[in-house]
């Protein structure tokens, strides 16, 4: 699997975020392409250690085990896979502040590197080590890049 560590998947993500525009139509879900963006800056902000949740009831019970299931595999997520409500994203967005947002997130994971993954759990997989955080942080990316096409 592609890793963010790597500066040849960074480049690649962030060519795919400027082949996107305000009128991006989506292949699925209800978000616009500047709700995406913001819904990614959300998640990456945990990735980053910028934000903590504590792990969530559910994920308790079948976090661990989702969590190894989702990044030991190069399996793309599905589409429509169900997003947890504090990273929902249904207000109007700047769509270039959005992506300047999310190319500075993503730069900075990549810079963090390895070595620098969030220490506080995941508030739905739990504690999760360096690659699970690039991992499912790459699949993340991946998955609502192509939900628009990118």
């Amino acid at each position: 699997m592609k890793s963010l560590f790597e500066t040849s998947t960074l480049d690649e993500f962030i060519d795919r975020i400027h082949t996107l525009n305000p009128d991006t139509e989506r292949k699925w879900g209800k978000m616009n392409a500047s709700q995406m963006m913001a819904h990614c800056s959300a998640a990456l902000k945990m990735a980053v250690g910028d934000v903590k949740l504590s792990q969530l009831f559910i994920g308790k019970l079948i976090g661990g085990f989702l969590r190894k299931k989702l990044t030991k595999n190069d399996d793309p997520f599905a589409k429509n896979s169900p997003t947890a409500k504090s990273f929902i994203i249904s207000d109007s967005r700047d769509f270039e502040k959005e992506k300047e947002n999310l190319i500075a997130l993503i730069k900075r994971f990549h810079q963090n590197g390895a070595n620098n993954t969030p220490s506080d759990p995941h508030p739905f997989f739990g504690k999760m080590d360096a690659a699970e955080w690039d991992s499912l942080t790459y699949k993340h990316l991946d998955h609502h890049l192509r939900q628009f096409g990118a």
